[in-house]
């Protein structure tokens, strides 16, 4: 079967409404996303699966619904009323919602919520299981469906999996306030792409992982349990032509001559929002108010079109900010209408998209002021309606769409004054100013329309797959495997090079409490006991935590990166006659970078010294280490010093000593028919380099290297490492 790709969201782009005759019928809707992946879904095998927008149906409803979906390329996911309660409304708009975007006084953390949440998304992952192929493409929409990406990759491990968020991403110090947050970002990462709408929501988001989940990012680059995920800013458009068409059609000129005196007697400003406390609707209605007192020239000469569209109306704090708009807007039109003049003409109920095409193309000033919107393609649509250029948009610098329309008047919405200004602003700007201004919005509004964003995305989510599969490329095969035992069955002499953290042991905290388990030391046993096998352990750590661990095994050591050599049971000695006098000046150095790093400390070594951070709160401990690596550089640029930056340690050394100088002494002292390397940082690529073309060098971990192949874990080593032990 050939693959398909399977659009995922809370609500289908159609709604399954119960008539009063019991019978079913269906509304498509008309929103940016339904528009924008309306090619997508309908091609072929492709599907879009979501919740048809109705609840508790019986058996041959359900079966009715499906056929009737099926037609249009959709399939349902049926919830019940307790479901829509505690997943939609609970947990996903009492806690999700409120809390992204930045209005935690509205949160609730209630655990019952979140049993839900993960049930529905439990219940949309066995839905996309009934339909998709292992290698299927599925693109998962919103902060409803946060596990599910998590939950499909566990499920279809070899599937491509993109996910976009279409509301802000909150800041740490407020994500760091979910109770579940490890839970709901490890099931946002089950995704190849996770895409936002705009930058910061982005480094918001990788700042959480950072300093959750400990993953470190590099230009949107995460390793996630060796798997490559990549996290990018998409600002989503809208279909431009769409409204470039209808402001200008028959329909929408009817419309503007319907509406009479509500377009045509005074100057209009046109504000269209959802009920919602994040869009600052009593900011705007107070600023409004202000502005005709502080310029009551418009008194009857300027008219503010209110539309509210009915939202989650049931909800208590939904209720209550209806109630102060609808008190706010008496208020306002008490104080200053006339008997031919309102100053507010309110409407709190959905337009058809032709009335809306009028009032966007009628209005002077499109007043667009949300205290937090992930983009707000009101805006959008406002400014593709003004085909004649004329008109001007005030945009509140808190919603997405401000980093693309900087031509806007920005404002911040929690000032009134700034509404205050931004509309006598607008109100009196030249019209070849509004001309200019509009010219360069509507450019890019065109370009970057609701179609490039789909096509941009899924190219993206293309280009992180190719580089997930070049890097697995190097991954040994099952192949390379094969032969490598086979080498290794055959061989006389063997010799075996082992870096310890990272290798054979994870990492921790705390360096001193990963000292070997059982099952590592079982492997070394089996390994040491074959007279054909040379095991050298090759590691940064000081000799005497190396000796003391692998006293009862017979090995050789390289301790400190190659400073300390150990044959057998002899005594240690050192590579090079070394020179530590430079250790006091690295380590006072280090030492204040402690004071200043709560969490760090220093590892003196006989000659090297390190500055571990793993414990310190991951961005500052990443933000100091690149400071101390700058100032080190700097400080030995004349001095016969290596800085090397490995995982969560920045450690000073003499340059004239690595591993791989070090593994080639061992080799030289024997003729050997296997040679084998397995390391996972920085300092481990000397090694590789370093050995014949002949060694089977594995780097652990993906990523580019010296190493001929990767294995991803320390388990995987760990497995092959006990196969060579199970050969006689």
């Amino acid at each position: 079967m050939s693959k398909k790709t399977i659009i995922v969201s809370n609500r289908l782009p159609v709604t399954v409404n119960k008539n009063a005759d019991n019978s079913l019928s269906f509304k498509p809707s008309s929103g940016g996303l339904a528009t924008g992946l309306s090619t997508t879904y309908k091609q072929g095998g492709n599907l879009w699966i979501g919740w048809p927008g109705t609840y508790d149906h019986d058996q041959k409803e359900k079966e009715h619904i499906g056929v009737e979906l099926k037609k249009d390329n959709m399939a349902p996911v049926f919830l019940t009323q307790e479901d829509v309660l505690k997943f939609y409304e609970g947990y996903s708009n009492k806690t999700l919602w409120p809390l992204f975007h930045y209005f935690t006084e509205y949160a609730t953390y209630e655990k019952d919520l979140w049993d839900s949440y993960i049930h529905v998304n439990e219940m949309f992952r066995d839905a996309i299981l009934q339909h998709a192929e292992p290698e299927d493409t599925i693109w998962v929409h919103d902060y409803q469906l946060l596990l599910l990406p998590g939950m499909l990759r566990e499920a279809l491990p070899n599937a491509t999996i993109g996910f976009f968020q279409h509301i802000p991403f909150p800041s740490y110090e407020i994500f760091r306030l979910l109770p579940w947050r490890k839970e709901t970002l490890e099931g946002v990462l089950g995704a190849d792409l996770i895409g936002f709408h705009t930058y910061d929501d982005m480094r918001h988001f990788l700042s959480s992982v950072n300093r959750l989940l400990g993953y470190d990012s590099s230009l949107g680059l995460l390793k996630v349990k060796n798997r490559l995920v990549s996290v990018d800013a998409f600002p989503m458009g809208i279909d431009y032509d769409k409204f470039e068409k209808a402001a200008d059609s028959e329909k929408t000129k009817q419309k503007v001559i319907a509406y009479g005196d509500l377009l045509s007697k005074n100057k209009s400003i046109l504000s269209i929002d959802r009920l919602d406390y994040s869009k600052g609707i009593k900011h705007r209605l107070l600023g409004f108010d202000k502005f005709l007192s502080k310029y009551p020239e418009y008194q009857g000469q300027v008219s503010l079109i209110l539309l509210v569209v009915p939202s989650r109306d049931k909800v208590d704090q939904y209720q209550h900010l209806k109630e102060e708009i609808d008190t706010l807007v008496g208020k306002i039109n008490g104080k200053y209408s006339r008997m031919n003049w309102s100053p507010i003409h309110y409407f709190y109920r959905s337009f058809s998209f032709e009335g809306l095409s009028a009032l966007y193309k009628a209005s002077t000033v499109g007043l667009v002021t949300p205290l937090r919107d992930g983009m707000n393609l009101v805006c959008k649509e406002f400014v593709a309606s003004k085909t004649d250029q004329q008109g001007v948009l005030i945009l509140s610098e808190m919603a997405g769409a401000a980093k693309e329309l900087s031509e806007a008047i920005l404002i911040n919405p929690n000032d009134e004054n700034q509404i205050v200004e931004a509309l006598y602003t607008a109100l009196t700007m030249p019209e070849d100013e509004q001309r200019s201004r509009m010219k360069e919005m509507q450019k890019k509004v065109r370009r970057y329309n609701v179609h490039r964003w789909v096509e941009i995305f899924m190219n993206q989510l293309d280009n992180i797959i190719e580089r997930q599969r070049a890097m697995n490329m190097r991954l040994l095969s099952d192949e390379s495997r094969s032969k490598m035992i086979e080498k290794y069955t055959k061989a006389q002499k063997r010799i075996i090079f082992l870096d310890y953290d990272g290798t054979l042991k994870g990492f921790a905290a705390d360096p001193q409490s990963v000292s070997p388990d059982q099952e590592l030391r079982e492997i070394m046993k089996i390994l040491t006991k074959d007279d054909r096998n040379r095991v050298v352990i090759i590691s940064g750590r000081d000799k005497e935590t190396l000796e003391a661990w692998f006293s009862d095994f017979k090995v050789d050591i390289i301790a400190e990166h190659g400073i300390w050599l150990r044959r057998g049971n002899t005594p240690f000695e050192m590579i090079d006659n070394l020179n530590s006098d430079w250790k006091s000046k690295i380590s006072n150095i280090l030492d204040r970078y402690v004071d200043r790093t709560p969490g760090s400390f220093v590892e003196e070594k006989a000659f090297s010294v390190a500055w571990h951070y793993r414990k310190a709160d991951a961005d500052f401990g990443d933000l100091r280490a690149r400071e101390l690596v700058g100032n080190l550089n700097y400080l030995i640029s004349n001095m016969n010093l290596q800085v090397m930056h490995g995982n969560k340690v920045v450690e000073v050394k003499s340059q004239d000593v690595n591993k791989g100088k070090a593994a080639l002494k061992f080799l030289a002292d024997d003729d050997y028919d296997f040679v084998f390397a397995a390391g996972d940082d920085v300092t481990d690529e000397d090694t590789f380099q370093a050995l014949p073309k002949k060694a089977y060098t594995i780097k652990v971990g993906l990523g580019a290297s010296a190493a001929r192949y990767n294995l991803k874990t320390v388990a995987d080593v760990r497995q092959l490492l006990s196969t060579f032990g199970a050969i006689e």
